[in-house]
């Protein structure tokens, strides 16, 4: 019997979004797991700390995504549900050079509220080693690197390619920003599942699913059919 799984998820395209084609590559890959189960899958949108906060409180919902996977014993992560290379947005004019994270500590750095980036890096944020701003969403940190508000900030590449291709805002500063050079980590993603029998239900249905789909061609083909027209 075909039942509905319920997800909160954020505006984060091209992965996840309320008014992107097919709600974002990343809920693509969800719908077609749980579909290949017999199962559908609905997803609502909210600001990041909101759908986190959402997904762990409300019974109406098994849990929430994309995450990056991190050590706790009150969630359940999924197997890896496709990846994102995350690293740093900079001025073009004047990019910056770095092998360790240390070699970071005179910039300033922005960061989104929320998110999780790698232990190390947001360790030493933590510590005050690294002078960090945190704001709501990518879009601003973008606008904030091109008006030299801060030196880069962190951001997923594809993420930063679709707002330069989409975003009004974003759109008029794109030739001020680019990728730095040097990756920070190719974050896989993931569901993040409540713990408990039901969490536990969706967890083990949404993993076989994902054995029986292709998670690399159906984010390609995403990418190629959506990524420059909507």
């Amino acid at each position: 019997m075909a039942d509905t799984v319920r997800l909160t998820s954020l505006y984060w395209p091209p992965y996840t979004g309320e008014n992107l084609a097919e709600q974002g590559a990343s809920v693509a890959v969800a719908r077609a797991a749980f579909a290949a189960m017999g199962h559908q899958l609905e997803v609502e949108f909210y600001p990041w700390n909101r759908a986190v906060s959402l997904a762990k409180n409300n019974e109406r919902y098994a849990g929430y995504f994309p995450a990056y996977y991190f050590r706790t014993n009150k969630l359940l992560f999924s197997d890896t549900m496709g990846s994102g290379m995350l690293g740093f947005v900079e001025q073009k004019d004047d990019p910056i050079k770095w092998r360790a994270l240390t070699d970071l500590v005179p910039y300033k750095i922005g960061v989104v509220n929320g998110y999780r980036n790698t232990i190390e890096f947001d360790d030493m944020i933590q510590s005050g080693q690294l002078s960090a701003v945190s704001v709501l969403t990518d879009k601003q940190n973008v606008l904030k690197v091109a008006d030299d508000r801060l030196d880069v900030a962190v951001i997923d590449e594809n993420v930063l390619k679709f707002l330069k291709l989409h975003d009004e805002n974003v759109s008029k500063v794109k030739d001020k920003v680019q990728m730095n050079k040097k990756p920070l980590v190719n974050k896989h993603l993931y569901i993040a599942f409540n713990r408990g029998e039901q969490g536990e239900k969706w967890l083990d249905i949404f993993n076989q699913g994902l054995t029986k789909i292709d998670v690399d061609k159906i984010m390609a083909t995403y990418m190629s059919l959506h990524f420059e027209t909507d």
